[in-house]
């Protein structure tokens, strides 16, 4: 007949012992480090998305080529950071493409 050991178990690993004691609440670590700037454009994209919702992104894209036909830099940079926050891919051709000069036609 086989002799069976089980072992002691730590106190505070027991069953009773986790449902009586508190967990330990930790603070969340702000690691961004614009995280002022950064909180507003991630509302502003959030807000955006809330209203228009799937197509949030491409109408972010629109507003970024308006702003930027009107030469409005601080309106396009706003627009394509909010871009960029819901489509990063969309973001990146948008600034891989080049304006074309005016009254130039491309062949």
């Amino acid at each position: 007949m086989p002799i069976r050991f089980a072992a002691a178990c730590r106190g505070e690993s027991a069953t009773i012992a986790r449902a009586l004691t508190v967990p330990r609440v930790r603070d969340a670590a702000n690691d961004n480090v614009d995280g002022l700037c950064r909180d507003a454009l991630l509302r502003a994209a959030l807000r955006h998305f809330a209203e228009h919702g799937m197509a949030a992104a491409g109408q972010a894209r629109d507003n970024a080529v308006q702003a930027r036909r009107v030469d409005d830099r601080e309106g396009y940079q706003h627009w394509l950071e909010i871009c960029r926050a819901l489509d990063r891919r969309m973001a990146a051709t948008l600034t891989a493409r080049k304006p074309r000069p005016s009254g130039r036609t491309r062949r």
